[in-house]
């Protein structure tokens, strides 16, 4: 996401306090040489994280909501599309693949997984407006048939645009993860979900 360093510990923080959102959900990537089989991987702190992606059920008390609202007002956006938008989704929050694990569709297997079962019947997402749309993050989104909700939208404290995008959910993707190991010896896990339907 291009953090500044200045804001990585508040980063920490707010990544911390996510974990009490309802619905909250998470995925995690290890690289691992093919001779250590997948769950031992998982389970050994010493394996380096290739990605991580996290989300939570959206609600109208949290920051990202009231923000993004307010940009679709400020857009005079028909009260009932904002409504729609914006009364049953997840979001995903945070999603990120290492550098030297790009270009092997982790990004997406892991999205794909996060969203995997969810109650709600769409996903929203906010990035940093790109042009063109030219890099990895925004090719993952448009293949998985995001679309514009909010473009060259300012969040407070923050200079850079994003754009909000959405897609409808279940996202396409295979039936099954089969715990994503793939070739590159990478393998990914779910921590039981924070909530449920009942807590939102």
């Amino acid at each position: 996401m291009g953090y500044d360093p200045s804001v990585v510990d508040s980063r920490v923080r707010a990544w911390a306090l996510a974990r009490h959102e309802p619905g909250w959900s998470a995925v995690a990537a290890v690289a691992h040489p093919d001779d250590v089989a997948a769950h031992v991987a998982l389970a050994d702190p010493g394996f380096p994280l290739a990605g991580v992606a996290y989300c939570q059920t959206g609600t109208s008390t949290q920051w990202w909501h009231v923000q993004v609202r307010a940009g679709l007002a400020a857009r005079r956006a028909p009260l009932d599309a904002v409504t729609g938008t914006l009364g049953d989704y997840v979001e995903l929050a945070e999603i990120h693949v290492d550098p030297r694990h790009q270009g092997a569709r982790l990004g997406e297997r892991l999205l794909v997984e996060l969203m995997r079962g969810r109650p709600e019947s769409r996903v929203l997402l906010s990035t940093p407006e790109v042009a063109a749309e030219a890099n990895r993050a925004w090719r993952l989104y448009r293949r998985l048939g995001f679309t514009d909700v909010l473009r060259d939208f300012h969040f407070a404290g923050d200079s850079r645009p994003f754009a909000v995008l959405g897609a409808e959910l279940p996202l396409p993707g295979p039936k099954r993860a089969d715990s994503l190991d793939d070739a590159a010896g990478t393998a990914t896990a779910r921590p039981s979900r924070k909530g449920d339907q009942n807590d939102r």
